[in-house]
């Protein structure tokens, strides 16, 4: 009996081009990274019978390809570049062009056992405008830093203005980003739950939908490791390494941790206690903090995953992934 093989490219992506190659073939691909030359990559690919795509994320270039080829009903891996420049690193691949960079992502594809299901197309148009409103947030913050350095009267009144401005540009811009996750009533039903865990506000509930799609489906250990909250050992041999976090999804991360730092003061009568737990016995501030917003997005997971809102009491250990 023939043994089948699925075939694989790799796409190196820039902002006005696309490198493309095979995996253990010489047939390579450049186009533009527009809908004509994304057009000419469908039929490349067809004619060669791909029918798996791997690609780098690069600060959003790659995103209007990976929209088109999934909606063709490719199975794209979008990788980071950490993955890649390791997999590179390991196999002692020093060589770097497009054209180099396209083959061995080509590579890293086929060694892929897991594919995992493509995002909701309807969550990525929502993070974009999620992306923007932090940005916005961001942008308040900086200049409250800089009226607190300044000292000059006119200059300061101008900065309040922007800030007033943009603060109501982040209230409605949630306001609108809000109405349209609940046009769909089974994302209206996710937020409802998410948000009806005590300390998670709406802000946070619309981060963890949007940022976390696995939410509920997943364990809690896979849920905080996803939203980088999960502590790592750092020993070797005699020595004991402080434990740390690292990785995961930076935005998620920081709604989460903002949120921790209410909800473990007034609004989540276990998070008080465990964070009193904490400091109690010696754990530093941050820390604490860190540990309630872990417990916090198990808490959220479990509700998720049992389809029923918070009771008020921690829900159970753990819940089978689906």
């Amino acid at each position: 009996m023939a043994k089948h093989t699925t075939i694989c490219a790799g796409i190196d992506t820039g902002k006005r081009k696309l490198d493309v190659a095979i995996e253990g073939r010489r047939e390579q691909l450049q186009v533009k990274n527009t809908p004509e030359g994304h057009a000419t990559l469908l039929a490349w690919l067809r004619q060669h019978r791909v029918r798996r795509i791997g690609i780098e994320a690069s600060g959003g270039y790659e995103q209007p390809v990976v929209v088109e080829l999934r909606r063709k009903r490719f199975v794209v891996v979008v990788f980071q570049p950490a993955q890649v420049r390791a997999y590179a690193k390991f196999h002692s691949r020093r060589a770097k062009n497009d054209k180099i960079d396209a083959a061995l992502i080509a590579v890293c594809t086929a060694a892929v056992r897991k594919i995992h299901a493509a995002p909701d197309p309807r969550l990525l148009s929502f993070a974009e405008q999620l992306t923007m409103i932090d940005q916005i947030g961001e942008d308040i913050a900086r200049l409250k830093n800089r009226i607190e350095s300044c000292r000059n009267v006119a200059i300061n009144k101008l900065w309040h203005e922007d800030i007033a401005r943009l603060e109501q540009r982040e209230s409605a811009e949630l306001k609108a980003l809000v109405a349209s996750i609940r046009k769909y009533p089974d994302l209206a039903e996710r937020l409802a739950l998410i948000n009806s865990v005590d300390g998670v506000g709406l802000p946070t509930a619309v981060a963890i939908l949007v940022r976390l799609p696995e939410i509920g489906r997943v364990t809690r250990e896979q849920a905080v490791a996803l939203a980088g909250l999960a502590p790592y050992d750092d020993d070797s041999g005699d020595q004991v390494g402080v434990r740390h976090i690292e990785g995961g999804r930076k935005r998620l991360r920081r709604a989460l941790y903002t949120a921790s730092l209410a909800a473990s003061f007034r609004g989540n009568p276990q998070l008080i206690k465990l964070y009193q737990r904490l400091t109690a016995a010696g754990k530093e501030h941050k820390r604490a903090l860190v540990a309630c917003a872990r417990k916090m997005l198990i808490f959220v997971n479990a509700v998720v995953a049992r389809g029923t809102p918070w009771c008020g009491e921690p829900p159970m250990r753990s819940f089978p992934v689906s």
